[in-house]
This record gives structure tokens, sequence and C-alpha cells, in this order.
């Protein structure tokens, strides 16, 4: 309907990042967030009392409060592109008893993310080639990873691992804290912390939570 670029628009997926990061300002309990094409998972902080968590209204106003972010960011990312229909965000909720738990789930998802685009990068390149799109998915039926790099490689010469990571990992957003050097009276420099919301495209394995523990315990 909007003629997003296959298999990625990247200024699309900019604007579902921006829509999420704003996301984290109007809901303070929300610490971390993952997306991919047209979804994104947020995570509370397992002592929200966001609408006395009652799971109805949490759905009903972070789905409407995102379709309004989206539809506020669009004109900055398509300045030249009308918003043909308002956009239709479904959500569900997931209650997970452990923070391991939550952490595997999040990479799951990031393992959706690779299968899909890698499915969908070799078809819309079989598709641009002349290919109708039953026979491009009749040729992916049954393939492996390792068969879609040889076919993108082979017929396009398209190294699949090259393509931006964004696409490949999906996105991920948290607040990162940061030190600013602030002047005061007197001559005496001191620094103060802030939190800004960071937008990163990374593996979410356990290295990552390594590296940033406070993510999911620090309310």
């Amino acid at each position: 309907m909007h003629s997003f670029d296959k298999p990625n628009d990247e200024t699309a997926l900019r604007l579902m990042n921006a829509s999420a990061s704003l996301m984290m300002e109007r809901y303070p309990d929300i610490v971390f967030g993952y997306g991919f094409s047209n979804e994104y998972s947020f995570v509370f902080h397992e002592k929200t009392e966001l609408y006395q968590r009652q799971e109805s209204q949490i759905l009903s106003s972070c789905s409407s409060c995102f379709t309004s972010l989206y539809m506020t960011k669009w004109k900055e990312f398509f300045p030249k592109k009308e918003l043909v229909q308002t956009p239709r965000f479904e959500a569900e909720a997931l209650c997970c008893p452990k923070l391991k738990i939550v952490c595997e789930y999040l990479s799951w998802r990031q393992a959706e993310c690779h299968a899909a685009n890698q499915y969908d990068t070799c078809f819309w390149m079989l598709v641009k080639s002349g290919k109708s799109e039953k026979e491009a998915h009749e040729i992916l039926k049954g393939t492996l990873s390792k068969d879609k790099n040889e076919l993108l490689f082979h017929q396009f010469q398209m190294n699949y691992n090259n393509e931006p990571v964004m696409f490949r990992k999906g996105s991920c957003i948290y607040q990162q804290k940061v030190e600013e050097l602030s002047g005061a009276e007197g001559g005496n420099n001191g620094t103060r912390e802030r939190w800004d919301v960071k937008v990163d495209h990374v593996d979410l394995g356990p290295g990552f939570w390594q590296k940033h523990p406070l993510i999911m315990t620090n309310c």
C-alpha cells in the first residue's frame, strides 16, 4: 500500500524504532524492547503496577499509544509520502516467571527474525529476477539456512552476512546511562547522570546480558 522496499525498507524500520523509543519515555516501566519487520516486543519491569497489572488495559493502552506515535512520526520519516491508512497493531501479553525465560524468549524472537528475513530476502530476489511469487515459494520450500545463503550467493552474487545488521538481527532498545560534564559555581566541574534510550542491533545471547546486567534488574 505504501510501496515499502522489499524485503526491507530501512526508513520504515527506523520509524518503528523511533516509535518504540518514545514508548520507553511514555511508559517508564518498559525496560527493554526488541523489534523486527512490523513487530515489537516490550518487556515491563517485573514490579510494574501499570493499570494495576490489568492485562487488557495494558494491551489497549500500549497498542493505542504505539499507533499514535507511529502516525505522529510518519511525516518525519516519509515527508513525501502520505499515510494512506491508519496502522493497526495487535497486541498480546506474556507473563514470564523468571528473567532467564525472558532472555530466552528474546533470543528466540531474534532467531525468528533471522529466519524470516533470510527467507524474505531470497523470495523477493527471486521475484525481482522474474519468478512468480508461487514459483519463488516452491523454490524455497524445504530449504535450510545454508541452502538460502548458497542461492543468494550463486544466483545473485549476494553475501547474506553482509546485509545490514538491522535487517538480519533486528533492533533492541534499552536505557543507557550517560555521564555529562557540568559546570558549577566557583569553576568546579562535576558530572551528572542522565539516561538515554539506545537503539542497538546486536546478538541477544548470554554475552549481551552479561555485558548489560542492569537492564532487567534496575528500575
